[in-house]
């Protein structure tokens, strides 16, 4: 009995050993193959290489629309690259937004492997070229992520404040998500990763929408609320159902009016429950 005891011990201990390894693949989940373009959605696109400050090439879209109320620096999920976001460049067109969508690095054509600290420097030259080749105002850019987008978009708007913020399906930090799943995790093992987005949301101060769906099933809808509730500024809530991927769509008839009455009220600084 010792003995079997003995070695189940060692192999958990393994297991526990192994993991660090096993976080990145936990974490990201990048595809190359560009599967679609905007142009087959209708919408035109310029293809753009935009240089980080450790000289990895990230590839970009650059969607325009006419006459734009404001410009999108989109962050985007874990998974996949540019090309499952078609739908979510249409929600910007209809409510007249250009946008930029950028694969971190080892996504899509995006050079690399992704990290923590470099998908921060992707969204720093994303920034960058908005700000500078493009020649926005940062008073008419909203920076926007969904999931892990989130983090990145949270610590982007703390280093540059801008106008407007949105935090779609995002969670507290990595190690707290995976904690709602994994309860007996070690702290140690996400030692590398922490993409603490309630610590950069403590940072802002810019009018900030959080967007959550109560039937999240990846990230708890308590993460949402937590989100808001550590906000200082002018802060909204918008709360949506559906899953953590297709929880948008589903709610498409509260998600767009949501979104839009936040951006035609972006000077205001209500703290407001869109919908439950």
């Amino acid at each position: 009995m010792f003995e079997r005891r003995r070695i189940i011990l060692i192999v958990l201990g393994l297991l526990v050993l192994a993991l660090p390894g096993c976080v990145a693949s936990y974490i990201y989940y990048p595809e190359l193959d560009i599967r679609i373009t905007p142009s087959s959605v209708g919408l035109a696109y310029t293809d753009v290489t935009v240089e980080t400050s450790d000289g990895v090439n990230i590839n970009a879209w650059w969607v325009p629309v006419k006459n734009p109320r404001a410009t999108v620096l989109f962050c985007h999920g874990n998974g996949g690259n540019v090309s499952y976001y078609l739908e979510t460049l249409k929600v910007f067109k209809r409510l007249g937004l250009s946008a930029l969508i950028f694969d971190y690095r080892g996504y899509g054509r995006s050079q690399g492997k992704p990290s923590e600290q470099g998908t921060y420097l992707d969204a720093e030259a994303a920034w960058q070229y908005l700000t500078h080749e493009r020649k926005i105002a940062p008073q008419q850019l909203i920076i926007w992520g969904r999931s892990l987008g989130g983090a990145i978009a949270a610590r982007t708007a703390a280093r540059h404040p801008t106008g407007l913020l949105i935090i779609e399906s995002a969670f507290t930090s990595v190690l707290e998500v995976a904690h709602a799943h994994i309860a007996w995790l070690p702290a140690w093992v996400f030692a590398e990763y922490r993409y603490d987005t309630r610590r950069y949301v403590e940072q802002i101060t810019m009018p900030t929408l959080i967007i959550h769906s109560s039937e999240d099933e990846i990230i708890p809808f308590a993460h949402g609320r937590k989100l808001f509730e550590t906000l200082e500024g002018p802060k909204v809530f918008l709360a949506i159902k559906g899953s953590h991927n297709q929880g948008f769509i589903d709610s498409l008839s509260v998600y767009e009016p949501g979104i839009d009455a936040f951006i035609r009220r972006y000077a205001g600084g209500t703290n407001e429950v869109l919908a439950e």
